[in-house]
């Protein structure tokens, strides 16, 4: 049967359920609406022909790069949204004779059309918001239509959103065309190559040895190459934080395993294991939000000295970027929250009406999911905050770091992350209840 006939037959709702379709077409089509917003603000800065708009540039790009990171998380979980179950699926067909290149058509056909949906959805939604992006003043005068992104921008966007579905897509058939019984079985996956942290290390203490150098020889650069070094150093170590985040979740998760007291806890840590960057894709939006929420706190208690020296014009606008950044951290961070619980959920729908058939009643089950998400975030945000507090001192010194504004946007911003992922956890318990207790409606 070949790909064009099998495709509407994958894509049916009552194949897959309807909620396992919609997830990864709402989750691009966030992922497009707030690159969308984020792009066309930052855009905006670059119109500008005043004497100090190179400032104001690169302290966007400064703002590119804190958002890059949780942005491209969100995007990558978006496009693994149900990849299991896909996988599975095209397993099957292997199984059944389906040809490497019907499978291989199938899926990309299908993570591509879910995306493409989504990105239009997403595109129109951040043209919608535009005019309120477009209120927000900076050098005394609010953005205007200058937010907005141009066609061919949104074109572009929505592009190399659907490309991003259609790579992943690529990615995660290296599996099933090489070895469908491996897929089915859910042998587990490869652990992080020791290389690789070492290297991740050692970015990051590059990026503080540069930091704490260019701290004698920024003032002599000008505050144009600051700002510049300051975005490339602090993209870099969030990019490490999001390389070694997994790692440090399956480390946590054995040494758990091993010392489980309860059930729940034992439950809990082998969720973990069987999959620590699934792990880290629910914590990691909160701990690359605590790195920027430290440096937020800095940037307030430095603002006010600036205040105080009477560029309080400048001042003003850095806060209001800070302010910026941080909201649109947490709103990457809620929406990869929600959506990544719930898709864990629905692709642990087999496992979760096993144990309920087996005995397990869905409060331990909850409980379990509980301890998986929130052992591994208070962890997450702990490395998150000093790894921030690391590149910080040597460029500002340790009193900045402990003054009253960095600790209280500090705590604000990590009560605020667990809150979120609390609220995600209680939000999609019922869906929990109604997949590990479907099967005795349908019995």
């Amino acid at each position: 049967m070949s790909a064009l006939r099998l495709a509407p037959l994958m894509l049916r709702p009552s194949t897959q359920g309807a909620a396992v379709l919609a997830l990864p077409m709402i989750a691009f089509g966030i992922v497009t609406w707030l690159l969308g917003i984020v792009v066309g603000g930052a855009r905006a800065f670059f119109t500008w022909t005043t004497p100090d708009a190179a400032l104001y540039q690169l302290l966007a790009v400064v703002a590119l790069a804190l958002l890059a990171v949780p942005l491209v998380s969100l995007g990558g979980s978006a496009a693994r949204l149900s990849a299991r179950r896909r996988d599975d699926r095209l397993a099957a067909l292997r199984l059944l004779g389906a040809t490497s290149g019907t499978v291989l058509a199938l899926a990309v056909a299908e993570a591509t059309a879910l995306a493409l949906v989504g990105a239009i959805l997403g595109v129109a939604g951040a043209a919608a918001t535009s005019p309120l992006i477009g209120l927000i003043p900076f050098a005394g005068e609010p953005l205007g239509a200058s937010a907005l992104l141009p066609a061919t921008w949104s074109i572009g966007l929505a592009a190399a959103v659907t490309l991003l579905a259609a790579s992943s897509a690529l990615l995660s058939m290296r599996r099933v065309m090489v070895t469908p019984l491996g897929v089915a079985r859910r042998e587990t996956p490869a652990r992080v190559h020791w290389i690789v942290i070492v290297l991740a290390v050692a970015a990051m203490a590059i990026v503080a040895g540069a930091f704490s150098s260019f701290a004698s020889i920024g003032a002599a650069l000008g505050v144009v190459a600051m700002v510049a070094v300051l975005g490339v150093g602090f993209g870099i170590a969030m990019l490490v934080l999001n390389l070694l985040g997994p790692w440090l979740l399956g480390v946590q998760a054995r040494i758990q395993a091993r010392r489980a007291s309860s059930p729940v806890r034992l439950i809990a840590a082998r969720t973990v294991l069987e999959s620590p960057k699934a792990a880290w894709r629910q914590v990691g939006g909160v701990a690359l939000v605590t790195f920027v929420g430290v440096i937020a706190g800095v940037g307030s208690a430095l603002l006010g000295s600036a205040d105080a020296g009477g560029e309080m014009t400048l001042a003003a606008d850095i806060r209001t970027g800070l302010i910026i950044t941080i909201v649109g951290s947490f709103l990457t961070v809620a929406c990869t929250v929600g959506l990544q619980q719930a898709a864990s959920i629905l692709d642990g729908r087999a496992l979760s009406r096993a144990l309920h058939h087996g005995g397990m009643d869905v409060s331990t089950m909850d409980a379990a999911r509980r301890w998986a998400v929130l052992s591994p975030l208070l962890l997450v945000v702990a490395v998150s905050a000093i790894a921030a507090s690391v590149l910080v001192v040597p460029l500002l010194g340790m009193a900045l770091l402990f003054e009253p504004v960095t600790v209280l946007i500090t705590a604000g911003v990590v009560v605020t992350g667990v809150v979120i992922v609390g609220v995600g956890l209680l939000v999609t318990r019922p869906l929990l209840r109604r997949v590990a207790t479907a099967h005795v409606a349908t019995a």
